[in-house]
């Protein structure tokens, strides 16, 4: 917890003042303008070029007409938005799109009598999907850079029970890519809140009889200068409490977002509703087959076979410098555990010395990780070639052969060892739902640096939220992991 208390301190400390009531964000108003402007020209001067190629008629018409509809399906499907901005993984959402301007496209030509759309113009249609998604990662990226410096954050006002309201400060404080930063708190009752957040207002736990405690919270906000409030229901906090409050926060011109309380679950899993008067989230289940598993295990082997076979040379050097760096075979066979906890023989290029395992016993007091595996910055055991594999993660190509049997899949948590299940509770167990992968987040987010808290948080992520888009981007960041080396050891 002292941790998260320094975390959030630093934001608030290095955020910039603001004064109450201010409620503009120019950050995000900003970035929707660079999108709208790269949408803009990525569609109209190769749909321009196209039609004037194809010599069309009316080319300033259909290139407006093409143009204006693929910001309208832009801006229907909230791709404008500044939550939608900052949000990760936009191939699938602008995809669909595209899709819907191609069947609106066809259906107007239709209709105009101009014929099917020309596939030189589909062609020309392209640059605007490509330069959609690209534009959208550079914003995510800047918006990000923007959050770990401090800058452009949103002052957030958190009500609820004080157990409830200290577990969203930390949770909100664990990590650094989100624009929101916490100046105060309203707590329900009369519990403490340790992590150092001033609790600006108490409100009562029984249900208020008048609407002194909603104006109060609202009262607090401006005070604050919250951009937003923060509400998390509770046994004190009623659906009709929470119903007075929007009302008197929304007077007030101040933004309201509940918290329902489950945590790690992607946006596209959830689904609003509303029946009979209750607004309802559906959380659908994780994907576990259909198209998308499919599609995983054919990139698996595919990509397995394209990788053996370019770097079949790579294998035979590196296995050299094993042979030859230190007594001792070339590969290091080790049992693991997989999927629904069936263990398998894993194999990787030797990096320690051939009776490092017995000596393992001798070494525990060293272990530097908190959790339940075993790792050492600087290993006695290890040999001066099995340091540098280990540093670019070479030690692992072997691997592909445990891919190719059906063993691992290419991305996934890391296989664990027998004896770290053994010691596994409920919720650790959930990471043998998968495949273990040759790469994960685990190894693109700092791997052995990691706390065994923040390890295990990161597979369940991946274990509930996992789609074929997120291992293609997972696999292109294992290469900058790769070469940066950082806690690989």
């Amino acid at each position: 917890m002292q941790r998260f208390r320094t975390a959030a301190s630093r934001r608030a400390a290095t955020a910039p003042s603001r004064r109450p009531g201010l409620r503009t964000d120019p950050k995000t108003r900003w970035c929707g303008r660079v999108a709208v402007c790269a949408d803009v020209v990525a569609t109209a001067l190769p749909v321009a070029a196209t039609l004037c190629a194809l010599e069309e008629a009316h080319v300033v018409d259909q290139t407006a007409v093409v143009t204006i509809t693929w910001l309208l399906v832009g801006w229907s499907g909230k791709r404008y938005a500044h939550w939608a901005l900052g949000e990760g993984r936009p191939i699938g959402p602008v995809f669909r799109d595209w899709l819907v301007l191609l069947g609106i496209l066809a259906v107007v030509r239709t209709m105009c009598g101009l014929g099917n759309v020309p596939t030189a113009a589909v062609g020309a249609l392209l640059p605007a999907l490509v330069v959609a998604v690209v534009a959208r990662r550079l914003i995510l990226r800047h918006l990000r850079s923007a959050c770990r410096d401090a800058r452009g954050l949103r002052h957030v006002l958190v009500v609820g029970e004080a157990e409830t309201v200290e577990s969203v400060i930390g949770q909100l404080a664990q990590r650094t890519d989100h624009e929101y930063v916490v100046v105060g708190a309203c707590a329900v009752g009369e519990g403490e809140v340790p992590s150092g957040v001033p609790v600006c207002l108490r409100l009562a736990a029984d249900e208020p009889d008048g609407p002194a405690d909603d104006s109060a919270v609202a009262e607090a906000a401006e005070e604050l200068g919250a951009d937003l409030v923060f509400v998390a229901p509770g046994r004190h906090l009623s659906g009709d409490r929470l119903r007075r409050l929007s009302w008197a926060l929304h007077d007030r011109g101040c933004p309201l977002m509940v918290l329902p309380g489950i945590i790690e679950v992607a946006r596209r899993r959830v689904r609003l509703t509303s029946v009979a008067g209750l607004t309802l989230l559906h959380i659908a289940p994780p994907t576990r087959d259909g198209a998308q598993t499919f599609v995983k295990a054919a990139m698996d082997r595919l990509g397995t076979l394209l990788l053996i076979g370019a770097l079949g040379p790579l294998f035979a050097v590196l296995a050299l410098a094993v042979r030859l760096g230190s007594p001792g075979p070339v590969f290091y066979r080790q049992t693991r555990v997989g999927r629904n906890g069936v263990q398998f023989p894993m194999w990787k290029f030797r990096t320690m010395v051939v009776d490092a395992d017995r000596l393992q016993s001798d070494l525990e007091a060293a272990n530097e990780n908190d959790g339940h595996m075993f790792k050492m910055r600087r290993d006695p055991r290890v040999t001066s070639v099995g340091r540098f594999l280990r540093r670019y993660s070479l030690d692992e190509l072997p691997q592909l052969v445990n891919v190719l049997l059906g063993h691992m899949s290419l991305v996934g948590p890391r296989p664990p060892l027998p004896e770290e299940v053994a010691r596994y509770d409920e919720v650790e167990m959930r990471r043998l739902d998968v495949k273990p992968g040759l790469t994960g987040l685990w190894q693109v987010s700092g791997r052995s640096d990691l706390s065994w808290h923040e390890t295990v948080s990161l597979d369940l992520r991946y274990v509930d939220n996992w789609s074929w888009s997120w291992d293609v981007s997972v696999m292109a960041r294992t290469v900058r992991a790769v070469l940066d080396g950082r806690g690989a050891y």
